[in-house]
């Protein structure tokens, strides 16, 4: 199999899920790494670089939300959450900790093979030609480190997830863009869960960026229609 057609590492504690997942993925174009075990799946990382991690929660060695929540600082891949905890907080906690998306077992092979693919549309295997550099309001972002840096030097690191919704904001300063334009640019499926990941990551990213979540001054919020990034950006 070419190693230029994307790589999907699979984390889970099931057979049948991992054989599965594996035929359906395979099937579609993709590569596929399967691990049992977390720590086999750290070892993995460190050979291979994977565009996507499908992470099971339920772990036999490791909490799956505190491997999740690493993931999110240290990797660049997008990162797909595969659980049977159904729960909305269990969902939201997810999402918090820096997941891209969240697929409630049981699920279709065939939903998992689109979720993938919208989260590669725009993922880190854009070309090399975009612009990696954005210089805005005293910050330089790095979206080929996942790194944001402020005038004092500070370094501060954020998810691939996050790093998708600013790159949407910084492209289009000073414009209203709606819930439905980052829908059709993210990817994923319109609904409650895809609004409630886009404030996630939002309220995040305020944080990371020092805004006053009462009054911020870069992410503004323009109820009932979307949201606008205030401020001058360039690219380098």
């Amino acid at each position: 199999m070419s190693a230029d057609l994307p790589l999907v590492a699979i984390l889970d504690d099931e057979p049948e899920i991992r054989r599965m997942l594996s035929d359906a993925l395979e099937e579609a174009g993709f590569r596929t790494q399967s691990y049992a075990r977390a720590t086999e799946f750290e070892a993995g990382l460190k050979r291979s670089s994977p565009d996507v991690c499908l992470v099971d929660l339920g772990l036999p060695d490791r909490d799956g939300l505190a491997l999740v929540h690493r993931l999110a600082l240290e990797s660049g891949a997008a990162i797909i959450i595969i659980s049977g905890r159904a729960q909305v907080q269990d969902r939201v906690t997810g999402l918090e900790l820096g997941a891209d998306d969240y697929i409630i077992k049981p699920f279709d092979p065939a939903e998992v093979v689109a979720r993938i693919r919208a989260r590669l549309r725009k993922g880190r295997t854009e070309s090399p030609s975009i612009s990696q550099t954005a210089y805005f309001a005293g910050w330089t972002a790095h979206f080929d480190r996942y790194v944001l840096i402020d005038e004092e030097a500070h370094e501060t690191s954020f998810s691939h997830a996050e790093g998708e919704v600013l790159r949407l904001f910084l492209e289009s300063p000073n414009r209203l863009i709606t819930r439905a334009q980052m829908q059709e640019s993210l990817g994923g499926a319109a609904g409650e869960s895809f609004d409630r990941a886009m404030d996630v990551r939002i309220s995040r990213l305020r944080t990371k960026l020092g805004e006053d979540p009462k009054n911020p001054r870069l992410i503004k919020t323009i109820y009932g229609a979307g949201y606008i990034f205030l401020g001058e950006v360039r690219w380098g």
